[in-house]
Protein backbone atom coordinates (compact mmCIF):
# COMPACT_ATOMS: atom_id res chain seq x y z
CA UNK A 1 0.00 0.00 0.00
CA UNK A 2 1.78 3.15 -0.81
CA UNK A 3 0.31 6.68 -0.16
CA UNK A 4 0.66 9.84 -1.91
CA UNK A 5 -0.60 13.22 -0.67
CA UNK A 6 -1.87 15.97 -3.98
CA UNK A 7 -1.37 19.20 -4.19
CA UNK A 8 -4.54 19.28 -3.03
CA UNK A 9 -3.53 17.85 0.43
CA UNK A 10 -5.83 15.20 -0.28
CA UNK A 11 -4.79 11.71 0.61
CA UNK A 12 -4.99 8.81 -2.00
CA UNK A 13 -3.37 5.48 -1.32
CA UNK A 14 -2.45 2.81 -4.16
CA UNK A 15 -3.28 -0.84 -3.20
CA UNK A 16 -1.74 -4.07 -4.33
CA UNK A 17 -3.62 -4.35 -7.35
CA UNK A 18 -2.08 -0.32 -8.42
CA UNK A 19 -5.97 0.84 -8.13
CA UNK A 20 -5.77 4.59 -6.39
CA UNK A 21 -8.48 5.55 -4.49
CA UNK A 22 -9.04 8.22 -1.80
CA UNK A 23 -8.83 7.24 1.84
CA UNK A 24 -7.45 8.07 5.11
CA UNK A 25 -4.49 6.47 6.43
CA UNK A 26 -4.42 3.76 9.24
CA UNK A 27 -4.04 5.79 12.41
CA UNK A 28 -6.68 8.50 11.75
CA UNK A 29 -10.14 8.02 13.36
CA UNK A 30 -12.53 6.84 10.65
CA UNK A 31 -15.25 7.09 12.75
CA UNK A 32 -17.22 10.04 14.49
CA UNK A 33 -16.25 10.13 18.35
CA UNK A 34 -21.09 8.75 18.58
CA UNK A 35 -20.20 6.12 15.77
CA UNK A 36 -17.15 5.29 17.98
CA UNK A 37 -19.25 4.95 21.02
CA UNK A 38 -22.23 3.40 19.31
CA UNK A 39 -19.35 0.32 18.11
CA UNK A 40 -17.90 0.03 21.22
CA UNK A 41 -21.17 -0.48 23.41
CA UNK A 42 -21.70 -2.51 20.49
CA UNK A 43 -18.62 -4.59 20.70
CA UNK A 44 -19.18 -4.52 24.61
CA UNK A 45 -22.41 -6.43 24.05
CA UNK A 46 -21.04 -9.13 22.15
CA UNK A 47 -18.57 -9.58 24.22
CA UNK A 48 -20.39 -10.09 27.47
CA UNK A 49 -22.87 -12.58 25.02
CA UNK A 50 -19.42 -14.51 23.87
CA UNK A 51 -18.07 -14.99 27.66
CA UNK A 52 -21.72 -16.16 28.97
CA UNK A 53 -21.58 -18.41 25.47
CA UNK A 54 -17.90 -19.55 26.96
CA UNK A 55 -19.28 -20.36 30.38
CA UNK A 56 -21.87 -22.13 29.26
CA UNK A 57 -20.11 -24.59 27.15
CA UNK A 58 -17.58 -25.00 29.55
CA UNK A 59 -20.43 -26.28 32.17
CA UNK A 60 -21.48 -28.22 29.11
CA UNK A 61 -18.24 -29.85 28.76
CA UNK A 62 -17.57 -30.57 32.59
CA UNK A 63 -21.13 -32.24 32.66
CA UNK A 64 -20.21 -34.34 29.73
CA UNK A 65 -16.71 -35.47 31.06
CA UNK A 66 -17.77 -36.22 34.57
CA UNK A 67 -21.11 -37.73 33.00
CA UNK A 68 -18.83 -40.09 31.08
CA UNK A 69 -16.15 -40.92 34.06
CA UNK A 70 -19.54 -42.00 35.62
CA UNK A 71 -20.68 -44.73 32.89
CA UNK A 72 -16.96 -45.92 32.23
CA UNK A 73 -18.09 -46.74 28.73
CA UNK A 74 -15.05 -47.57 26.28
CA UNK A 75 -16.45 -45.42 23.64
CA UNK A 76 -14.58 -47.77 20.91
CA UNK A 77 -16.80 -50.71 21.87
CA UNK A 78 -19.76 -48.97 23.00
CA UNK A 79 -22.76 -48.39 20.81
CA UNK A 80 -23.39 -44.67 22.74
CA UNK A 81 -19.86 -43.96 22.46
CA UNK A 82 -19.86 -42.39 18.87
CA UNK A 83 -22.94 -40.04 20.26
CA UNK A 84 -20.24 -39.53 23.22
CA UNK A 85 -17.19 -39.00 20.93
CA UNK A 86 -19.31 -36.73 19.08
CA UNK A 87 -20.57 -34.82 21.57
CA UNK A 88 -17.03 -34.14 23.00
CA UNK A 89 -16.02 -33.25 19.51
CA UNK A 90 -18.84 -30.52 18.97
CA UNK A 91 -18.53 -29.35 22.35
CA UNK A 92 -15.03 -28.46 21.80
CA UNK A 93 -15.37 -26.97 18.35
CA UNK A 94 -18.40 -24.52 19.16
CA UNK A 95 -15.86 -23.44 22.27
CA UNK A 96 -12.74 -23.13 20.15
CA UNK A 97 -15.23 -20.76 17.65
CA UNK A 98 -16.55 -18.81 20.67
CA UNK A 99 -12.82 -18.49 22.14
CA UNK A 100 -11.24 -17.12 18.82
CA UNK A 101 -14.20 -14.53 18.54
CA UNK A 102 -13.71 -13.98 21.60
CA UNK A 103 -9.99 -12.86 20.98
CA UNK A 104 -11.16 -10.77 17.71
CA UNK A 105 -13.31 -8.99 19.72
CA UNK A 106 -10.77 -8.16 22.52
CA UNK A 107 -8.13 -7.32 19.41
CA UNK A 108 -10.63 -4.69 17.42
CA UNK A 109 -11.58 -2.83 21.06
CA UNK A 110 -8.25 -2.41 21.01
CA UNK A 111 -8.35 -0.78 17.40
CA UNK A 112 -11.15 1.10 18.62
CA UNK A 113 -8.98 2.34 21.45
CA UNK A 114 -5.90 3.33 18.92
CA UNK A 115 -8.26 4.71 16.58
CA UNK A 116 -7.59 2.57 13.85
CA UNK A 117 -10.97 0.71 14.21
CA UNK A 118 -12.77 0.82 10.81
CA UNK A 119 -9.83 0.94 8.52
CA UNK A 120 -9.67 -2.15 5.89
CA UNK A 121 -6.06 -4.61 6.50
CA UNK A 122 -6.31 -4.77 2.79
CA UNK A 123 -7.00 -1.30 1.13
CA UNK A 124 -6.83 1.04 3.90
CA UNK A 125 -10.16 2.71 3.22
CA UNK A 126 -12.60 2.98 5.59
CA UNK A 127 -15.14 0.03 6.12
CA UNK A 128 -18.88 0.76 6.06
CA UNK A 129 -20.69 1.66 9.32
CA UNK A 130 -24.02 -0.99 8.23
CA UNK A 131 -20.87 -3.71 7.73
CA UNK A 132 -19.60 -2.94 10.97
CA UNK A 133 -22.62 -2.79 12.57
CA UNK A 134 -23.41 -5.93 10.90
CA UNK A 135 -19.99 -7.55 11.41
CA UNK A 136 -18.26 -5.80 14.36
CA UNK A 137 -15.05 -7.98 14.07
CA UNK A 138 -14.76 -7.53 9.95
CA UNK A 139 -11.16 -6.39 9.10
CA UNK A 140 -11.80 -5.80 5.08
CA UNK A 141 -14.15 -3.61 3.19
CA UNK A 142 -17.04 -5.23 1.37
CA UNK A 143 -14.91 -4.98 -2.17
CA UNK A 144 -11.55 -6.26 -0.22
CA UNK A 145 -13.89 -9.29 1.13
CA UNK A 146 -15.45 -10.22 -2.10
CA UNK A 147 -11.85 -10.27 -3.93
CA UNK A 148 -10.65 -13.03 -0.80
CA UNK A 149 -13.67 -15.28 -1.82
Amino acid sequence: MTWVDDAHGQEWIRDRTGETAMGERPGKTVLSSSQRAAMRDLLAEDRERTVAQIAALTRDWDDLVEASALVGNDDEHDPEGATIAFERSHLQALLDRARAHLDDLDEVAGRLRRGTYGVCDDCGRPIALERLKARPIARTCIECAARGR
